[in-house]
């Protein structure tokens, strides 16, 4: 299964991007499905819906399924499970349950929503060819794409696996400390919040998926472009190509609308030139209606590809590239494209690398090897940063 996550500039026209892209796929006979976190009419509009989609997928056109995330939905039904298995504590502490009609969703249980239909759809791979994801505007996604990572490093770090070994101790721990050690249900919950974020993370990091980043031609649009794509490279998200969207046509007998797509066409240039996004053909244009689309027929008239073949702008994975026992050096190589030395910092705890692209911070496990190394040094070249380590004699058997 492939698995395509379109999102972009704010107003750039992200939703009726994706809709393209899921409707090209389904007319190559892909059994395609359109998975938006937006809101009901914003889909409706570009499929041309009479009615929203709903949270259950539901067939639009031959071999094309739509669908919405119901984040309302999500977080009381996830809510209430999680009150239910803590109930004993509840009643304990004299808590008052909570009523469904009475739960209102909270600031940032839309992401958690979005990152749990992903999985969900991702396991029901036999039953899709495609899955196109509508993300959220692009500083948005990003950090919503980081989060699964995230979240797993913290529940490892709060409620290690390895302790629920000692389960069976918890009450005699309970009695010497004085206080209650945690519940099994806590850590059943945390192993089953990990296994959800796990599926998400392993789809992303997988082979079979890209993120196309939408667009419309301007300065500004160009700015904020050149700041995003660092951070898309740090988590290792594979970039398959820039959508530059309502491209104007470039003779109009209207000296406004030439003056301005004049303006378009220069910053298009720029766009095809850049080595961080891979240049042209990789650059695709779609062209502006006249109207916002609407339907099929529109739809086909915008030309978006249905998949990119062949290679993606950026690895997904860091690691160790470079052995150079000449040197006593192990070398680990990381692409940050368009990464600025000034905006890079390192700063290595115990196990870990923590690297910082300007806003952006991401914190890798080190490999066995490098555990037993110290950073000598860095480099950032042509886009690659490399990170020195000499081995501590300390740590490393002796040669002889």
């Amino acid at each position: 299964m492939r698995t395509v996550l379109v999102t972009g500039l704010g107003g750039a026209g992200r939703t009726t991007v994706a809709a393209a892209t899921a409707a090209a796929a389904a007319r190559r006979g892909r059994r395609t499905l359109l998975l938006s976190a937006g809101p009901g009419h914003a889909l409706a509009a570009p499929l041309g819906l009479p009615a929203p989609p709903t949270a259950t997928p539901a067939e639009t056109a031959p071999g094309l399924w739509a669908t919405r995330v119901d984040s309302a939905a999500d977080f009381r039904a996830e809510l209430l499970e999680l009150q239910r298995r803590a109930a004993p504590a509840l009643d304990l502490l004299g808590a008052s349950p909570l009523a469904d009609e009475e739960l209102t969703e909270l600031p940032g249980s839309a992401q958690f929503a979005l990152l749990r239909a992903i999985a969900r759809e991702a396991a029901r791979t036999p039953a899709w060819d495609l899955v196109v994801v509508d993300l959220p505007p692009l500083a948005e996604a990003t950090d919503l794409l980081a989060l699964p990572e995230r979240l797993r490093r913290y529940l490892r770090r709060l409620l290690p696996p390895e302790r629920q070994a000692a389960r069976a101790l918890r009450p005699v721990l309970a009695q010497l400390a004085g206080v209650p050690m945690p519940a099994q249900w806590l850590y059943e919950t945390a192993a089953r919040r990990d296994g959800e974020l796990a599926a998400v993370e392993a789809l992303l990091a997988g082979p079979g998926t890209t993120v196309r980043v939408v667009a419309e031609p301007s300065p500004s649009a160009t700015d904020a472009l050149r700041a995003a794509r660092p951070g898309l490279a740090l988590y290792g998200l594979r970039v398959e190509g820039l959508v530059a969207n309502r491209v104007l046509p470039a003779h109009s007998a209207d000296p406004w609308l030439s003056d301005l797509a004049a303006r378009q066409e220069k910053c298009l240039d720029e766009w095809a030139a850049w080595d961080e996004w891979g240049g042209d053909p990789v650059l695709c244009r779609i062209p502006h209606l006249g109207h916002d689309p609407r339907g099929a027929d529109d739809l086909d008239r915008l030309g978006v590809p249905a998949e990119r073949d062949g290679a993606f702008l950026g690895p997904s994975d860091t690691g160790v590239t470079d052995l150079r026992a000449d040197e006593g050096l192990l070398t680990w190589t990381i692409a940050l494209p368009g990464a600025a030395k000034e905006d890079i910092g390192l700063v290595r705890r115990g196990r870990e690398l923590v690297l910082t692209v300007g806003p952006f911070r991401r914190i890798v496990p080190l490999p066995s090897a490098l555990r037993r190394c110290t950073v000598s040094g860095a480099g950032l070249t042509d886009g690659v940063l490399t990170v020195r380590f000499t081995p501590d004699p300390g740590l490393w058997p002796a040669q002889g």
